[in-house]
């Protein structure tokens, strides 16, 4: 968690911005966090971020399309040299708050868990004890449970929407796969995989609703997203059918492509029915592989050792989840690497 300096020093940034934007991870993390701020502050308008692995100097011009005096990245572990460039040229403050587990980002008003307290709590997670409005803490377990972690606050949410968590669980992914909340979890994450105009219209629903069941009633403000979730989610119970068909041996390898990159929640579901399994999952466009690789084990040292050899390759992430792109003619020299470095873990290990 942060400390109690650090988070009187975020409010007072977040009171200080006059219109602010908020760019965000597009993912339920980062769009739940984006929720939580702006509902706390009553201003300010919230980007999702699309580029792979940073956040690119593109966006810098929905810096000033918006005319923003502050600039808040939420849940992107990397911001570009080129977008700070930027920010620094017109004077305008950048707050990142995160908790991956990368090098501090320089000339920015820098927040992260993993360098405060050793741990790596959802970034959604730590701008509820930022904001701490407790009407929104189901907004902040939409963020945490879709991020495989169960905030200490999550019975207070089931206190108050009874039956949403329908089922018993131990992990967040028993929730996620298994209650009506994880339903909830899902029908967010899907509506964030749509175009703009669609994901626009997802987060002003957000910030005016008041009660997680009004996410499930189709009326004229849900129809779009949940009609979108509906689409996804058969595309992504087919997608997932077919992977489950490569689970032999230590490691589940699966390569795919199409219109539609679901690589994480593939790669989580997985993992989910596969838990000692070294989960790899390849989403190819054009000359390169998206990859979401999950492991019970270390699985962060072992991919990113793995690509430093590799041109053109990146990656990065949590100890047990990782996200990364490879060129896809080189998935086969990064997985002989990998395969390597997984090997030097285990035996240290046992």
């Amino acid at each position: 968690m942060l400390t109690e300096e650090e988070i009187k020093e975020l409010k007072n940034h977040l009171e200080n911005a006059k219109n602010p934007i908020f760019l965000f991870d597009n993912d339920p993390d980062g769009l739940c966090s984006f929720i939580l701020l702006r509902r706390y502050l009553g201003r300010g308008r919230g980007v999702a971020i699309k580029t792979i692995p940073d956040l690119d100097k593109s966006y810098f011009r929905k810096v000033e399309e918006f005319k923003a005096d502050y600039i808040f990245v939420l849940d992107k572990p990397v911001i570009s040299e080129g977008f700070i460039e930027l920010a620094e040229k017109q004077g305008i403050p950048i707050v990142h708050i995160d908790h991956h587990n990368v090098p501090k980002t320089e000339k920015a008003y820098y927040y992260n868990t993993f360098y405060s307290s050793g741990k790596a709590e959802p970034v959604s997670y730590i701008c509820y004890k930022v904001v701490g409005r407790k009407e929104d803490a189901w907004i902040a377990a939409i963020g945490c449970i879709t991020d495989s972690f169960i905030p200490e606050f999550l019975e207070e949410v089931e206190a108050k929407y009874p039956g949403m968590i329908d089922a018993k669980y131990k992990t967040a992914f028993d929730i996620l796969y298994n209650t009506i909340f994880g339903k909830i979890c899902m029908i967010v994450s899907f509506g964030i995989k749509d175009r703009t105009s669609n994901i626009i219209s997802l987060m002003k629903f957000l910030i005016n609703c008041n009660n997680p069941r009004e996410i499930l009633e189709e009326n004229s403000k849900t129809r779009v997203f949940l009609k979108r979730y509906q689409e996804i989610n058969r595309k992504y119970q087919a997608i997932l059918k077919k992977a489950e068909a490569h689970a032999k041996g230590k490691v589940l390898t699966f390569i795919y492509s199409g219109d539609l990159s679901i690589n994480q929640y593939i790669s989580n579901a997985l993992f989910y029915k596969y838990p000692d399994k070294l989960i790899l999952c390849f989403f190819i466009k054009g000359n390169i592989a998206n990859l979401s690789a999950r492991w019970s084990k270390d699985v962060r040292t072992a991919v990113i050792n793995a690509v430093k050899n590799i041109e053109g390759a990146s990656a990065g992430g949590h100890e047990h989840a990782v996200g990364g792109r490879i060129p896809a003619d080189k998935i086969q020299e990064f997985k002989k690497a990998l395969l390597k470095e997984a090997e030097k873990i285990e035996s240290q290990s046992s």
